[in-house]
C-alpha cells in the first residue's frame, strides 16, 4: 500500500469520530498574517482588551501594539536587521512577549534561551545561533554575561529590568518586515542527551499551530479566550499556550513565573481562565487543598495535564471531577515535539467512559486540522498495517524546515515533507494515535518489544507509586530486561510492586523494581532516563 492510500484509509477511520462541524481546512481567525499583524488587528478591534497579565502589570492590545513597535525601534537602532538572531533569556514575564513580537516585526529571528541555563549552556546556544543580542534580567544577568563572554562573535547583553536599556523608548517601527514563510525562530530541542539543535520555524508555523489547535479544541476568536500559563514560555509548549493562542484568538494570557497553587487559584477566579496546562502533580495538589470546594473554577472549561512524572489515569480524572465538579473534564494535553511546534494531536471530546485513559498508553487522540500522521517501518516510508507498531511520522504546515546549520540531522529526519520522529507508535482500528515511547528507549527481551510507556502505566497504577520510569538493562539470557525506577508515598516492598505489575503485564514485560528517593529531572520537567540507565 502506498503512503497516500494508507492515509486515505486512516482518514476514513478518523472521520467517524470527528464532530459534525469538522473541517480538514484550517480556519485562520483573521487570515494568514504575521503575529504583529494579529496584534495590530486586535488593537484596532479590541483596543482595551487585556492582552497580557504579569503580576501587577497588565497590557491591553493597544499598549502591546505600541510597546512592541518601540522595542523593535530600539533593536533596529542597536543594529538588528532582517535575519539577525536575538536571544531572549527571560522567564514568564511581559518583556519576553514584547521582545518576541518586536524581533519578528523586524524580520529578525527569535532565539528563546532557558533562563535556568548555566553560562556554558547559554554559550552553546549563543554560539550556535550567532545571536547579536541577548535580552536578560537582573536575576539571570550573570550566566548571560558569562555565556556571551565565551562566544567568538560580539553579543550585546541587555538587562531589561534595571532601567538602563529603556527598550520601550525606541522610535516606533510601523512597517512589518516579517514574512509568513521566512525563518522567525530557532527553538532549541531540550533532549536528555547530546547538545540541543535549533529547529527552524516560521511565523506561518506559529500561526498554523495556534489556529489548528484552537479549531481542534473548540476555541474561536469570538469567545472570551483566557489562558493561564506557568509552563515556561521559552519552551515551545509554553509559547503555544502563553503567547500564540492568545494573540491569534485576540484573547488574554495570564503569565505566572512558576507553579504556585495559591496564585493559580486566584488567577483562575480573577481572570476567568478557560484553559490551563499543568502536570498531574499540579492538579493533585489543588485537589488536596481544604479550600478547593469553595473556589470558583467554573470558567475553567478545558483543564489539561501532562504526564511527565505522575500519570493521568481515570482515578485522577474522577478525583478532579469530585473535587471541582464545575471545573471541566481533566485530560491529557497533546502529542508533539519541538520539531512540529508541539500540538499535532488532541484527545479533546474523546473522554466518554474514560476511553482516552483506558486505551493502550499513551492515547493521543486525532490529528489536528491540516496535519497527517502515519506509522511506518523504521528507516522507510512504508506504512505498517493499521494496528501494528512502527515509527510515527508527521506532515503538517508547522513541521520544521530543518535544523539550523545541521544538514546531516535535517536529511536524517526530514524526508519528502515528513518528519521522522523516532517515536514508536501505532494507529488503531478507529484511527486514534497512540504514543509508545522513543525508539531508542524500546526494550528487546528475547527479541520481543517492550514499550516503557506500557510498563510505566502498569506500575504507576499502584496507589503507593508516585512516579515510574522504565529503562533497559543488559541481560545475558534475554538480551535486555526492563528496570522500573519508582518513587513512592509510603514504604512498599519492591517484590510486592513486581507482583502487582505481574498481574497486569505479560511475563517478559514485568520489570525489576528499584525504589529511589527522587527522579533526576531536566530543566523542562522531564525525567532523565539516560541517568537512570547509567545506574545499571
Amino acid at each position: 500500500m502506498t503512503l497516500e492510500a494508507y492515509l486515505d484509509n486512516v482518514r476514513a477511520r478518523q472521520s467517524r469520530h470527528r464532530g459534525s462541524g469538522w473541517s480538514d481546512e484550517v480556519d485562520y481567525p483573521i487570515g494568514r498574517v504575521t503575529l504583529p499583524a494579529h496584534v495590530e488587528h486586535w488593537a484596532g478591534e479590541r483596543p482595551d482588551r487585556v492582552a497580557l497579565v504579569d503580576g501587577p502589570t497588565t497590557m491591553t492590545y493597544r499598549e502591546l501594539d505600541d510597546a512592541h513597535r518601540r522595542v523593535a525601534g530600539w533593536l533596529r537602532e542597536h543594529g538588528v536587521t532582517k535575519g539577525d538572531r536575538v536571544a531572549v533569556h527571560l522567564g514568564n514575564r511581559h518583556e519576553f512577549v514584547v521582545t518576541f513580537l518586536a524581533v519578528v516585526r523586524l524580520g529578525a529571528v527569535h532565539v528563546p534561551v532557558n533562563p535556568m541555563f548555566s553560562a556554558h549552556e547559554v554559550a552553546h546556544e549563543l554560539r550556535d545561533s550567532e545571536a547579536r543580542i541577548i535580552v536578560t534580567s537582573s536575576v539571570t544577568e550573570k550566566p548571560a554575561r558569562d555565556g556571551a563572554a565565551q562566544v567568538e562573535h560580539e553579543c550585546e547583553v541587555v538587562v531589561v529590568d534595571d532601567g538602563s536599556s529603556r527598550m520601550t523608548d525606541g522610535p516606533r517601527v510601523d512597517e512589518d518586515a516579517g514574512e509568513w514563510n521566512a525563518l522567525a525562530a530557532l527553538n532549541y530541542t531540550g533532549g536528555t542527551t547530546g547538545l540541543p539543535k535549533g529547529c527552524c520555524h516560521s511565523q506561518g508555523d506559529m500561526v498554523y499551530t495556534a489556529a489548528s489547535t484552537a479549531q481542534a479544541n473548540g476555541l474561536d476568536a469570538h469567545g472570551d479566550f483566557t489562558a493561564l500559563c506557568y509552563l515556561p514560555i521559552f519552551w515551545i509548549a509554553g509559547e503555544d499556550l502563553g503567547i500564540l493562542l492568545p494573540v491569534v484568538l485576540g484573547g488574554t494570557s495570564v503569565l505566572l513565573s512558576r507553579w504556585n497553587a495559591d496564585a493559580v487559584l486566584d488567577a483562575i477566579e480573577e481572570h476567568h481562565v478557560q484553559v490551563m496546562v499543568g502536570t498531574v502533580e499540579n492538579y493533585l495538589e489543588l485537589m488536596a487543598r481544604d479550600d478547593i470546594g469553595s473556589r470558583d473554577l467554573s470558567s475553567l472549561t478545558d483543564p489539561q495535564a501532562v504526564s511527565f512524572v505522575r500519570k493521568m489515569t481515570p482515578e485522577v480524572r474522577a478525583s478532579w471531577t469530585a473535587a471541582v465538579p464545575d471545573g471541566g473534564v481533566l485530560r491529557e494535553a497533546a502529542y508533539g515535539m519541538t520539531e512540529t511546534h508541539t500540538m499535532d494531536t488532541s484527545p479533546y471530546g474523546l473522554h466518554a467512559d474514560d476511553m482516552d485513559l483506558r486505551a493502550e498508553p499513551v492515547f493521543c487522540g486525532l490529528p489536528v486540522p491540516g496535519t497527517d500522521i502515519a506509522v511506518v517501518e523504521f528507516g522507510t516510508q512504508t506504512p505498517v498495517p493499521v494496528g501494528e507498531t512502527g515509527e510515527i511520522i508527521v506532515r503538517s504546515p508547522s513541521v520544521t524546515s530543518g535544523y539550523w546549520r545541521n544538514e546531516e540531522a535535517t536529511r536524517r529526519q526530514l524526508v519528502d515533507g515528513w518528519l521522522h520522529t523516532g517515536d514508536n507508535g501505532r494507529i488503531d482500528d478507529e484511527g486514534f494515535v497512540h504514543y509508545l515511547g522513543r525508539d531508542k528507549e524500546m526494550i528487546k527481551v528475547k527479541g520481543m518489544s517492550v514499550f516503557p510507556a506500557e510498563v510505566e502505566m502498569a506500575v504507576a497504577a499502584h496507589p503507593a507509586v508516585v512516579a515510574c520510569a522504565v529503562v533497559a538493562k543488559p541481560d545475558d539470557e534475554t538480551g535486555e530486561r526492563p528496570v522500573a525506577f519508582v518513587t513512592v508515598t509510603q514504604a512498599v516492598d519492591a517484590d510486592r510492586l513486581r507482583e502487582f505489575a505481574a498481574e497486569r503485564l505479560a511475563a517478559y514485560k514485568v520489570p525489576e523494581i528499584r525504589v529511589i528517593e527522587a527522579m533526576p529531572m531536566t530543566a523542562t520537567g522531564k525525567i532523565r532516563k539516560n541517568e537512570l540507565g547509567a545506574q545499571g
